[in-house]
């Protein structure tokens, strides 16, 4: 029973962790990456559509990313779409070729951003800890309804401190990775 538990606990943990990652990849560092696009969506006939699924999208160079629109008639709807999201672009069409130049990092940009993403892992961390106290809670409860003894439910619940230690250990590391990233210049 405890080990059911654990290991649910282990696979929420392990998701809430590939979560950050998904959401540390978002924050922009001054390289081209094709994932800084992946939360735009262009309307396409009327339904809310992925950028990736009207276009192409690619690296130009380091610092310029590429769109190919399958669609022509897309072209104004997609460059529009890029200006009004959040992320700062401004794109170029030639034809049927969108470029998107990164421009670089400030300071005070790179400032903000760490704290973007500090906020991104302290997000992930109370995701883990709230995981830790549903576990503990179900192991409390499994010794309220007298099915493990209390030795096995301290040990239980050690094991999940143990895990949910791992995984924070994890989340910080990404932390520091993507603050280094931030910081280069």
């Amino acid at each position: 029973m405890i080990n059911e538990i654990k290991d649910d606990a282990s696979t929420r943990m392990g998701k809430s962790v590939e979560a950050l990652k998904v959401q540390m990849q978002k924050v922009r560092t001054g390289r081209a990456h094709p994932s800084l696009l992946d939360s735009i969506t262009v309307p396409y006939y009327g339904a809310e559509t992925p950028l990736n699924q009207v276009g192409n999208v690619g690296i130009g160079d380091a610092r310029t990313l590429t769109i190919t629109v399958f669609d022509s008639t897309m072209i104004a709807a997609v460059e529009k779409a890029i200006m009004s999201s959040d992320l700062g672009l401004n794109p170029n069409s030639a034809g049927a070729l969108i470029r998107i130049p990164l421009p670089p990092l400030t300071e005070e940009r790179r400032k903000n951003l760490i704290k973007v993403v500090r906020g991104e892992a302290e997000k992930g961390r109370v995701a883990v800890r709230n995981i830790r106290r549903d576990a503990n809670g179900d192991i409390k409860l499994l010794e309220k309804e007298k099915e493990v003894g209390e030795d096995e439910a301290r040990k239980g619940e050690e094991q999940i401190q143990e895990l949910t230690n791992k995984y924070i250990k994890e989340m910080d590391a990404l932390l520091a990775e993507k603050e280094q990233e931030l910081l280069e210049v």
